[in-house]
């Protein structure tokens, strides 16, 4: 019985023993193994994550990012450079042909001057740039007369497609009890352009005899008067 005993005792303490290396060496495996699939969940989850979507970027495979960064960022430039390209373009200016140049009668009773105005419409099918002082010369029996600027400030604008501008040209009624001068017709040159359009003269049908020391003729900046004033 005694011998039994102290066998049974012995392969206790031996299984004891293989049961302790067994678990030793698990444990080593066990801090070995995790290593790597916790290194690929790292990369995966920086990938899968919408969150994580700039982490990953950088940490993912860095073939991947660079190609898509480089996508990226010439499609940018692309945009950018068409952007700059509509921002920066420049409007051409508003030619004669693509004018229509037209005269009314303002005068308002009890101005002490009479008032024409003459209004250009863009009918170019695009934007261009007006400013400045047209050129306005009045046809009459004795001549060309050219008006003179009234020297107001002329400032620069686009005239949209199908929109309108105005200016206003300033002359003195016939108050000398003469037949005066007869006006025959209104040439109007648009602002840095050399192409003249001939209109009829809607206001008065006579100026009064000048000295000849000016002319009696005032023109203002296009884009001074408004729509019938």
């Amino acid at each position: 019985m005694r011998v039994h005993t102290l066998t049974f005792a012995a392969l206790a303490v031996a299984a004891g023993l293989s049961l302790t290396a067994c678990q030793n060496d698990n444990a080593g495996t066990g801090q070995s193994d995790p290593s790597s699939p916790s290194t690929v969940s790292s990369s995966g989850g920086g990938s899968d994550s919408g969150s994580s979507d700039q982490g990953g970027a950088k940490n993912s495979a860095g073939t991947g990012s660079a190609t898509n960064s480089g996508t990226t960022s010439s499609g940018g430039t692309g945009t950018a450079a068409g952007t700059g390209s509509n921002a920066n373009a420049k409007v051409g200016k508003c030619r004669t042909d693509e004018l229509e140049i037209t005269a009314k009668d303002n005068t308002i009773d009890g101005d002490p001057d009479g008032t024409v105005v003459v209004t250009l419409t863009n009918h170019s099918g695009r934007d261009c740039t007006i400013s400045g002082y047209a050129g306005v010369d009045l046809k009459t029996n004795a001549g060309s007369l050219s008006a003179k600027r009234t020297g107001q400030q002329a400032g620069s604008a686009i005239l949209k497609n199908g929109k309108s501008t105005y200016f206003p040209v300033n002359y003195p009624f016939n108050k000398s009890g003469g037949s005066g001068v007869r006006i025959t017709g209104l040439v109007v040159t648009p602002p840095d352009e050399t192409k003249s359009v001939t209109l009829n003269w809607p206001g008065a049908a006579t100026l009064p005899v000048t000295d000849g020391s000016g002319s009696p003729v005032k023109v203002g900046p296009v884009g001074s008067a408004g729509q019938g004033g």
